[in-house]
């Protein structure tokens, strides 16, 4: 049934004391964020804990978990530009980012302070990088990735992004967007209500 269909393969330690009793391999299903939804600001709680957890599980702890002989700058870069389009249809309240990317990427580098180092670069980042490794399996335009230790997050000479560093700070971010989530009321234009609306799209996704 779509209602046991699994958003979230862990469930979120954050609320693990919630359950009747410890259950590792309890999922968070659609049921559940249903659930949350109509509960108020108890719920609140539990689904900022459930989109931390969803995020991590699945474009954070991939590369945590490997060896780092076993890690490609490449593939980092691939994940992370897959979230920061995830993460920013939550922040705007996009059902999907069809024909939205672009902006998706303008917004999320303008306003995370995280990434100021790449002013005035946004474009070129999504069109060299994210587009590159999308279409082409490779950065144009002379970009290049790194994970050599030392190195800068962004090198504006050579155009050169630190792929670790980019990585490690989006687990930042995930981790801030939780926190506000916790911390605005449901009542919030620019936070709950776009939260809940992607979230809505995401679970009708999960119909026959």
């Amino acid at each position: 049934m779509p209602d046991d269909t699994i958003l979230c393969w862990t469930w979120p330690a954050e609320i693990q004391g919630l359950l009747p009793a410890p259950d590792p391999d309890r999922h968070v299903t659609v049921k559940d964020c249903k659930a949350w939804l109509s509960e108020g600001d108890t719920g609140r709680y539990k689904l900022a804990a459930f989109i931390r957890q969803r995020l991590r599980e699945r474009y954070i702890e991939p590369v945590l978990c490997l060896e780092p002989e076993e890690k490609n700058g490449f593939s980092i870069m691939a994940v992370s530009c897959l979230l920061i389009e995830t993460l920013e249809t939550f922040r705007q309240g996009w059902p999907s980012s069809d024909g939205k990317s672009a902006l998706a990427f303008c917004y999320f580098l303008d306003r995370e302070a995280r990434f100021s180092d790449f002013r005035g670069h946004f474009r070129a980042f999504y069109k060299h990088v994210r587009c590159g490794i999308l279409h082409q399996g490779e950065t144009t335009g002379g970009w290049k990735i790194t994970r050599k230790v030392g190195e800068p997050l962004f090198d504006m000479r050579t155009h050169t992004v630190h792929a670790t560093k980019f990585h490690d700070l989006l687990a930042d971010v995930i981790d801030s967007y939780r926190d506000e989530l916790k911390a605005q009321p449901l009542t919030s234009e620019t936070c709950w209500k776009n939260f809940n609306r992607k979230l809505k799209a995401t679970m009708e996704n999960c119909e026959p």
